[in-house]
């Protein structure tokens, strides 16, 4: 069984057509197994019930950023493991930097291509 085959994902995204969009992109790589959320604490809830290896994670959302998701993240020992890639369409050096000092693996700025998209996964998880 091949690693996209294996991989679990959990998508989150306060807006669903972005959260759409993302789903897509990594079905057409052929990755089957992905989670999504409409918000921070609800991708907690989810992943509480069903684990994921890696979190795509929208900056700006309302009630829990990505930063503040990546810092309950990284504070529970379920999930301090788990991959993070943080999309943002505000890729300041202060966001980029707070998140590599909470843990951040990756970011990809929006819009981005689906080829940018599997580099940047590849750039975390290893090719598909």
């Amino acid at each position: 069984m091949s690693l996209k085959d294996k991989i679990q994902i959990m998508v989150v995204d306060d807006m669903s057509t972005s959260r759409g969009l993302i789903v897509q992109a990594l079905e057409a790589m052929g990755i089957p197994n992905i989670q999504h959320a409409a918000s921070g604490p609800e991708s907690i809830l989810a992943m509480d019930k069903r684990p994921v290896h890696l979190i795509l994670s929208d900056y700006n959302m309302p009630e829990m950023d990505g930063l503040q998701l990546l810092r309950a993240v990284r504070g529970n020992p379920k999930t301090k493991a788990v991959g993070f890639i943080l999309i943002t369409g505000r890729a300041d050096q202060e966001i980029i930097d707070t998140g590599r000092q909470l843990g951040l693996n990756n970011f990809i700025r929006k819009p981005f291509t689906p080829q940018d998209l599997k580099a940047c996964l590849e750039a975390v998880v290893g090719r598909f």
